[in-house]
């Protein structure tokens, strides 16, 4: 038996293994993303049971192994259980922990992403929050910690802070008017623009503290939607369940 260590984390996956088993992967913030076997998780009466599931979040004592950890306790602070409820909001949750698990590693600083997760978990709760809005916050978030994220604050082209009028995929970040010439872009009006910046650098903790109008929403939609298409060939499993909510 190896090293016991206590992790702080939130469950991204579990898949059955052998009659009474899972396999969990478990972002933390003192390990990064690790993989973890639940022995007996299975069975009813195990004291595992309820936490070697998607979305627990708490304390998990480990011990570690030559390829993998061992649970064999877990504190969970929160279940997440409100989200079993909401079919809609469930399904973004489960996109949101596959974008954590494929932006992370084992023996990496967790802290950022595991509190942008939690965050953004919470964030699907607030019924004030359209889910669409929560979920190009988090895309744009998981950019900014990736260090994949688009330049919102001049153009790309000349360097000009002002008249920052479309966003140009392809050129990372906007363009002014004068270096359109030649480029496939956005339009981009001044409150999506507002919007973009504030998503890109606004203290973690007043993340989804805003609400946009329908016509801001769908432009920041557009953009968003066609950055991540253009920069990530990962395709998530889960985005397809979002498809049909």
């Amino acid at each position: 038996m190896g090293l016991k260590i206590v992790l702080t984390g939130i469950v991204l996956s579990a898949m059955p293994v052998g009659d009474y088993d899972k396999r969990i992967q478990i972002l933390t913030r003192e390990r990064g993303k690790i993989t973890a076997f639940a022995r007996g998780a299975r069975r009813p009466a195990s004291a595992l049971l309820a936490a070697a599931n998607p979305f627990s979040s708490g304390q998990f004592e480990v011990f570690e192994g030559k390829s993998a950890y061992s649970l064999s306790k877990a504190d969970i602070k929160n279940y997440f259980r409100e989200l079993a409820g909401d079919l809609e909001a469930v399904s973004y949750g489960f996109y949101f922990l596959e974008m954590a698990a494929w932006y992370t590693q084992e023996n990496m600083d967790g802290t950022d992403f595991l509190n942008l997760l939690y965050l953004t978990l919470k964030a699907l709760l607030k019924p004030s929050l359209e889910n669409s809005l929560v979920r190009r916050i988090y895309e744009m978030r998981i950019l900014v910690l990736s260090g994949e994220y688009p330049d919102a604050f001049s153009c790309m082209k000349c360097g000009g802070k002002e008249e920052l009028c479309y966003f140009s995929v392809r050129r990372h970040g906007c363009l002014c008017p004068g270096c359109l010439k030649g480029e496939h872009a956005f339009p981009l009006d001044t409150s999506t623009l507002y919007a973009l910046q504030y998503i890109l650098t606004a203290p973690l903790e007043k993340l989804y503290t805003f609400t946009l109008s329908p016509q801001v929403l769908g432009r920041l939609e557009e953009i968003v939607s066609g950055y991540m298409r253009h920069y990530s060939d990962h395709k998530f499993k889960s985005e397809d369940m979002l498809k049909w909510t």
